[in-house]
């Protein structure tokens, strides 16, 4: 691999970093049939450590592993059918007699699974086309319950499912969990305050049935170590303090580091150091790849989103903002109004809100609105 700061998912151990505390934690509860809750910020890194348990050689020679990114989903249906692809797309190369099983238990949709010129299943239900989601998620549970090997689920961006109109969804799911013995489940979610919600609140259906994993940042020293070594293995330098000049900036989060050192990457030469003054240049140059997609996002956002959007970008940290004072500072219309945006805002994840301080959801978004002066 050309540049080893990945930026575009799971690439293998070698170019993960550390992580190893909470590797040998989910394994262990794994193996030991508990199901987990992963909570972290998202970009920090926990679907790639979901990816890293998963890459271990026993699990995968002991068990199915399935990961699911359910974030796009708005229904049961959606939900259903992306867990199904996730099934099917994890056991097409293991072989017929691995898909053979599943097929034949998901007789609700087997009209639907077409097969290529080499006789390999292909999942191609597409979004909408499952009428009854209730009868196929049976299947899929059956299925689970009943496979050669014990199967390991992983539900990325779990807290999707509050967002559906079926208020009995997270009920259902809770039920077939825990009636499914031969599976196990990491259930991650990147909304701190809606996953607490569902795993620690007593009217919750799932309420003391997971082990909690809330995912911290990489520690600064292992994060700089890793990220020298690997300038050094290419006969490049890197000067440490760029790696802590980055981590206090972005509040050590992973995905944003790692995105501005695989450009400072490819613009240090061999036998040269990457210095502190070259950030500044690595995050214009990401800016001005990005304008376009910024600037579409900002002015597709109604009026009133974008001017409470602006408020929290000037403010980087924003409390009480449906309060007189911050809707006076910012010319905000009013509470009513301040409130509608703030909702719209955070169910369209332009923005998060962590015990009552909001921020932007993308750094990056907050740096293009001061690279175009508007903040």
């Amino acid at each position: 691999m050309n540049n080893p700061f990945v930026t575009n998912g799971y690439a293998g151990a070698e170019y993960f970093c550390d992580r190893v505390q909470e590797t040998a934690t989910i394994r262990e509860l794994l193996l030991n049939e508990n199901n987990i809750s992963l909570i972290s910020p998202r970009r920090l890194g926990k679907t790639d450590l979901i990816w890293h348990v998963f890459d271990d050689k026993e699990i995968r020679r002991t068990h199915y592993c399935f990961v699911v990114d359910i974030y796009a989903t708005k229904n049961l249906s959606d939900f259903v059918n992306m867990l199904g692809k996730a099934v099917m797309d994890e056991l097409r190369p293991k072989g017929k007699k691995a898909w053979e099983k599943f097929i034949n238990i998901v007789s609700s949709l087997r009209s639907e699974i077409s097969f290529d010129m080499n006789g390999m299943p292909t999942w191609s239900v597409g979004l909408g086309s499952i009428n009854n989601p209730s009868i196929t998620l049976d299947e899929i549970f059956s299925y689970l319950n009943q496979a050669d090997k014990p199967c390991l689920v992983a539900i990325d961006e779990f807290q999707q499912i509050t967002r559906y109109d079926d208020e009995t969804v997270e009920a259902t799911i809770r039920t077939y969990v825990q009636r499914c013995t031969n599976a196990h489940f990491i259930f991650s979610g990147s909304q701190r305050h809606m996953m607490n919600g569902m795993f620690t609140s007593p009217s919750r259906p799932f309420y003391q049935a997971v082990s909690i994993i809330n995912l911290q940042p990489l520690d600064l020293n292992v994060y700089t170590d890793f990220c020298v070594n690997k300038f050094e293995s290419a006969g490049k330098h890197l000067d440490r303090a760029v790696v802590a000049s980055l981590y206090e900036r972005f509040e050590a989060v992973t995905s944003y580091m790692h995105r501005i050192l695989n450009v400072l990457y490819s613009r240090t030469e061999k036998g040269s150091t990457c210095i502190v003054p070259m950030v500044d240049e690595a995050i214009d140059f990401i800016l001005r790849m990005s304008s376009d997609t910024y600037e579409s996002l900002y002015y597709q956002m109604p009026e009133k989103q974008r001017l409470m959007f602006l408020a929290i970008a000037r403010e980087g940290k924003a409390t009480s903002v449906t309060g007189g004072k911050f809707i006076n500072k910012h010319k905000l219309i009013s509470a009513s109004s301040a409130n509608s945006a703030l909702k719209g805002l955070l169910e369209k994840d332009f923005i998060t809100v962590d015990k009552n301080v909001y921020s932007l959801y993308d750094q990056f978004f907050a740096l293009w609105l001061k690279f175009k002066g508007m903040i």
